[in-house]
């Protein structure tokens, strides 16, 4: 487990490029974005997408569930389950042909996916208040190539 503080912007753009520092280490993982509204799960993302290389506008895909970027480096798909009814909704996306090894999936709210979405490498749980947030990564998959990250490693 690491744990970071995200007291300012910066620092979460920091943590995003930690995130970020081996692309390979990303693909085929499955990483779970948990937390409060307004703790920032969405603006991790938009920072990691831009230290990956995406130069485009990033946006919330609170609505249409799913955003996916093809990226030089690795794919990402970008899911927002919090308008989520039932998992079961979640088969009509494709996820079982979108994400292969090559595809990195950053789910959040991923709790209302529970017994479709596939099972976490890594848990980022965003807490805290506006003023004074902190991450916590927790390692699901020690077989993950996320264990190979340099904050995973010291």
């Amino acid at each position: 487990m690491v744990e970071r503080k995200l007291s300012t912007l910066e620092d979460t753009r920091r943590l995003a490029g930690e995130l970020a520092a081996q692309p390979q280490l990303l693909a085929g993982q499955v990483v779970y974005l948990e937390g409060d509204l307004g703790m920032g799960k969405t603006t991790l993302v938009r920072y990691l997408l831009q230290q990956l290389g995406y130069v485009g506008r990033v946006k919330s895909p609170t609505y249409g569930l799913l955003e996916q970027y093809d990226l030089q480096s690795l794919k990402v798909l970008h899911l927002d389950l919090y308008r989520l009814l039932d998992a079961e909704e979640l088969e009509y996306l494709g996820l079982r042909d979108l994400h292969d090894s090559d595809t990195a999936l950053l789910a959040e709210w991923p709790d209302k996916g529970k017994g479709v979405l596939p099972s976490p490498d890594l848990r980022i749980i965003l807490y805290g208040n506006i003023s004074d947030r902190s991450a916590r990564l927790i390692l699901e998959n020690n077989d993950s190539s996320l264990s190979g990250l340099q904050m995973f490693s010291n």
